[in-house]
C-alpha cells in the first residue's frame, strides 16, 4: 500500500506548490504599486479570483461533520452466482462485477478485497465498498455493482461497529442500490443531505470512503467537468471530479463545502488501477429520485415512449436542411408503443419535451424516464423542415426489444457508394422491405460509414426503397438537389438508425 500511496502525496503536494507559486506572484504585484495595482488588482472581479485561488483554509471542519454518516460495506458473493449471470469460470480469478458496463472504467473498486477460495463446485468472494447513510433509522446508499448478487452484507460505521444489512432495492441502470442497517436496537444513525442546487464546474469538493479496504479515507479536489457519457448506459450524465478515489471507494459519497452530498463515487478512469484524477459520480438529482422509487418500490419504474433514437450529427443536420446539429432523430418508432400510437414517424427530429430543448438523444432519454408513466407529455417535432407537435401518453419502459436482420448475399452493383445490393424480398430472413446490403468494399465509402453485408436499407432521402432502380434514383434525385449527403435508414442486426451518407 505504500507504493499506491507514494504518488498521491506527490501529486498533491504538486498542486499545493502550485498554488503558493500562483498567489507569490501575485503578491509581488501587489508590492510593486503603480496603476496594476491601484486599478487592475484592486477591481471586485479581481477579488473574486483572488479568494477562489486562496480556497478554503482547510477542510477539518466539513471532515468531521459528515466523516461519522461514511460507512464501508462488505459483501460475501456466491461466485456460482456470478457464472451463472455471465461471470468468469471456476478456473478464472472470479470477480462479481465482470461484464459488466463500467469494466472498462476499472468501475469494480471491491475486486482487491481479499477472496475465499473453496472447492470449485462452490466458492465465495468477499468484495469491498463504501456507502453512506441518509436517515436516522439507518438506510443507507452505494453503488449496485457493490451489492449485486451478494449473500450477505456487512457495514463498518466510522467508530468500527459493525452491522448486517439488507438490500433494499437496486437500479442496474444508474448502478445505484439502497441498503438498511439492522441497528437491534441502536441510537439514530448519523447521516447527510443530498444537495439540492447542481454544483459548479470548479467548485471544491470532498470524497470520503473505504479505498483498498482503508475505511474513513478523505481526499479533495474539484469539479472538473459535468454531463460526462463513459458508455455505461442510456441515463450517462456524470459529474467528473479529480479528488481521489480509487477501488473501494466505489458507492461513497462526494460532498460540497456545505457537507451535503452532490455525487456518488462509482467509476474511475485509470490505465493502471488507480487514481489518476478522473473519477466519475452519479449526480445528486438522479440519486435522489432513484433512491426514493427504491425506498418506496424496492425497485424503478420509468416511462417511456418506444423510439430508437440517435444524435444529430453536423452530416445528418445538413442532409435535414437543420440549421443546428440538436434534436433526437428517430430511426424507428416501434409498433404498439406511446410514440406510434401518437404518430411519430421514422426520420422525425425531436427537439424539446413539454417546450424544454432537447440537446440530443441522451437528453431526450434522461427527460423521458425522469416522468411518471400514463403522464402525457408534448413532443416538439421537425418531420422533413415543417415543426409540429405530438401529444404523448407515457408508457412504463418493458423489456428491451431486440431486432433481427438475416444476411444473406444477392447482387446488383451501386456505383460511388461501395456497395452491392439486392432486394429484400429476394433474400431469405431478410424481410420484405428495402434494399439488402451483399457485399461492401473495404475502401468504399459505405465501409467508412459501417455498413455491413446483411444490412438493410429502408430509405434514402425520405423515400423508401425496395430495389436498386429506386435506391439510384433516391441518391440522383438527392445530388440534383444540390445536397452534398444523403440520409438512409439502415436497419441492422441490433436496430434501425440513420447514416448521413456522402454524395459526390
Amino acid at each position: 500500500m505504500t507504493e499506491n500511496a507514494h504518488p498521491i502525496r506527490k501529486i498533491l503536494s504538486a498542486r499545493r506548490l502550485a498554488l503558493l507559486g500562483s498567489v507569490a506572484v501575485l503578491g509581488s504585484a501587489l508590492m510593486l504599486g503603480g496603476p496594476l495595482a491601484g486599478n487592475h488588482l484592486a477591481s471586485p472581479a479581481h477579488a473574486a479570483i483572488q479568494s477562489a485561488q486562496q480556497g478554503p483554509t482547510g477542510f477539518a471542519d466539513l471532515v468531521a461533520k459528515v466523516k461519522p454518516a461514511v460507512i464501508a460495506v462488505s459483501v460475501k458473493v456466491d461466485a456460482d452466482a456470478v457464472s451463472s449471470h455471465g461471470g468468469q469460470s471456476d478456473d478464472e480469478d472470479a470477480s462479481p462485477f465482470s461484464g459488466s458496463p463500467f469494466e472498462k472504467f476499472f468501475h469494480q473498486y471491491g475486486e482487491n478485497g481479499p477472496r475465499m477460495r473453496m472447492a470449485p463446485q462452490h466458492r465465495e468472494i468477499t468484495g469491498l465498498g463504501s456507502g453512506f447513510f441518509i436517515s436516522a433509522d439507518g438506510y443507507a446508499v452505494t453503488n449496485n455493482h457493490v451489492v449485486d448478487h451478494a449473500s450477505s452484507v456487512k457495514v463498518t460505521t466510522d467508530d468500527g461497529t459493525i452491522y448486517t444489512a439488507k438490500v433494499i432495492g437496486t437500479d442496474p441502470k444508474t448502478d445505484l442500490a439502497l441498503i438498511k442497517v439492522d441497528d437491534k436496537g441502536k441510537k439514530d444513525f448519523p447521516y447527510v443531505n443530498f444537495e439540492d442546487q447542481k454544483p459548479r464546474i470548479g467548485d471544491w469538493v470532498v470524497a470520503v470512503g473505504n479505498p483498498y479496504g482503508l475505511g474513513g479515507t478523505v481526499t479533495a479536489g474539484i469539479i472538473s467537468a459535468e454531463g460526462r457519457d463513459i458508455g455505461s448506459g442510456p441515463y450517462d450524465s456524470y459529474i467528473q471530479i479529480d479528488a481521489p478515489i480509487n477501488k473501494g471507494n466505489s458507492g461513497g459519497p462526494t460532498f460540497d463545502i456545505n457537507g451535503n452530498v452532490i455525487g456518488v463515487n462509482t467509476a474511475i478512469y485509470s490505465p493502471s488501477g488507480g487514481s489518476v484524477g478522473i473519477g466519475f459520480d452519479i449526480p445528486a438529482a438522479t440519486a435522489k429520485a432513484v433512491i426514493a422509487q427504491l425506498k418506496e418500490h424496492g425497485s424503478v419504474t420509468r416511462a417511456y415512449i418506444g423510439v430508437q433514437v440517435q444524435p444529430v450529427t453536423a452530416g445528418i443536420a445538413e442532409s435535414l436542411g437543420l440549421k443546428k446539429a440538436e434534436g433526437a432523430l428517430v430511426d424507428e418508432a416501434q409498433s404498439d408503443t406511446p410514440a406510434a400510437k401518437a404518430g411519430i414517424q421514422p426520420g422525425d427530429v425531436i427537439t424539446a419535451v413539454n417546450g424544454k430543448a432537447v440537446k440530443d438523444s441522451r437528453e431526450l432519454a434522461r427527460e423521458i424516464s425522469t416522468m411518471t408513466p400514463g403522464a402525457t407529455v408534448k413532443l416538439d417535432v421537425l418531420r422533413k423542415g415543417d415543426s409540429k407537435t405530438f401529444d404523448v401518453t407515457l408508457a412504463t419502459m418493458p423489456n428491451q426489444r431486440e431486432a433481427n436482420a438475416g444476411k444473406e448475399e444477392g447482387s446488383a452493383s451501386t456505383p460511388h457508394l461501395g456497395l452491392s445490393v439486392a432486394p429484400a424480398g429476394e433474400v431469405a430472413g431478410a424481410g420484405s422491405k428495402g434494399v439488402v446490403v451483399t457485399n461492401v468494399d473495404p475502401e468504399g465509402p459505405a465501409a467508412e460509414h459501417g455498413f455491413k453485408s446483411g444490412d438493410v436499407i429502408l430509405s434514402v432521402g425520405g423515400n423508401s426503397v425496395s430495389n436498386v432502380t429506386e435506391l439510384r434514383k433516391a441518391l440522383a434525385d438527392a445530388k440534383s438537389a444540390g445536397k452534398h449527403q444523403v440520409l438512409m435508414q439502415v436497419k441492422t442486426a441490433d436496430n434501425t438508425h440513420f447514416v448521413a451518407m456522402p454524395i459526390g
